[in-house]
């Protein structure tokens, strides 16, 4: 029985949690940037779209203990799931313009701040307790950003638009999760999600952008297009599950482990697969993106320890 309630303590871990998910999605996000250098996954359009239209399946959930939360609760998760692909866009955007392990890094400083910020108005534990893990692992995230010079003035914009996005969707779905069961907001996560891929094929040029490109690209491009998605997909929803374990702002700095898969991911690429792409490795460059992930890693070390000692628990 111990054994038990100890599994299950570790499953409903909102920390764990957020770790298994943003460590899915770095990996997922790696490939993403071999597929948007690839013919035929490499229109942004169709590429969001089929992001946002396979959140469909999160409608399985429905037979798991659905209730109607109200119409307040309802439009809030419809919103939340609405600004996660509007936020996705320009993150998507941003990888496929610039290095995957600069541009994305971006957002493990940028994202929890801005999540933090919208928190302090609307949630009574905008960090949930987690100051100093929060304050390293968001400093390690600047860092691995400002590792490089990069041209400012046409990476921030779309890095703070995803941002902000990301930051009011993780905001408006803990309020959600405060007020319902975790299921019942999740539907409504994703009714909005798929709401909003599907509003891309309104415009003629995106549905021709959608279908065109669909068709043209080769099975195999298809097939790793798919199982990526899946990959995200799975990372996603723990992400969104994580959520409802913790405080918003919290699980949105552990996102710095997928920043360090992907520093890792695009070194060993560029150095065994360059045909896929390059990056900047000089040792200047290097040192100070080893400095980022210890940084990250110290933040969970104390989290971890902090948790540890009876922390725990939604937030």
């Amino acid at each position: 029985m111990y054994f038990i309630k100890a599994i299950e303590k570790i499953a409903l871990n909102g920390i764990l949690i957020a770790i298994l998910a943003h460590g899915l999605i770095g990996i997922s996000l790696v490939w993403d940037k071999v597929l948007l250098k690839k013919k035929g996954t490499q229109n942004l359009i169709s590429y969001v779209f089929w992001l946002g239209v396979i959140s469909i399946f999160g409608l399985i959930l429905l037979a798991f203990g659905f209730t109607w939360p109200g119409w307040r609760i309802s439009g809030l998760g419809f919103a939340a799931g609405l600004l996660d692909l509007i936020a996705s866009y320009f993150y998507y955007s941003a990888l496929k313009a610039g290095e995957a392990s600069d541009e994305l890094a971006a957002m493990g400083g940028f994202a929890p701040v801005m999540t933090a910020l919208i928190s302090i108005p609307l949630l009574k534990s905008p960090i949930g307790g987690e100051l100093p893990g929060f304050l390293l692992m968001t400093t390690g995230g600047f860092i691995m950003f400002f590792a490089e010079k990069r041209p400012l003035k046409k990476m921030v914009p779309k890095i703070a638009l995803a941002a902000a996005g990301f930051g009011l969707m993780n905001v408006l779905q803990k309020i959600v999760f405060n007020s319902t069961n975790f299921v019942s907001g999740y539907v409504f996560f994703t009714i909005g999600t798929t709401a909003g891929a599907l509003a891309l094929l309104i415009p003629p040029s995106w549905r021709k952008q959608v279908f065109t490109t669909s068709e043209q690209a080769p099975p195999r491009s298809k097939f790793w297009y798919m199982f990526n998605r899946f990959l995200a997909g799975v990372g996603s929803f723990l992400v969104v599950f994580a959520l409802s374990r913790a405080a918003p702002s919290l699980v949105q700095a552990i996102s710095g482990v997928r920043y360090v898969i992907i520093f890792i991911g695009a070194y060993l690429i560029t150095q065994l697969k360059p045909q896929w792409f390059r990056e900047d490795f000089r040792k200047p460059v290097l040192i100070a993106k080893l400095a980022a992930t210890g940084l990250v890693v110290a933040g969970l070390v104390l989290v971890g320890l902090h948790r540890g000692r009876g922390a725990g628990g939604p937030h």
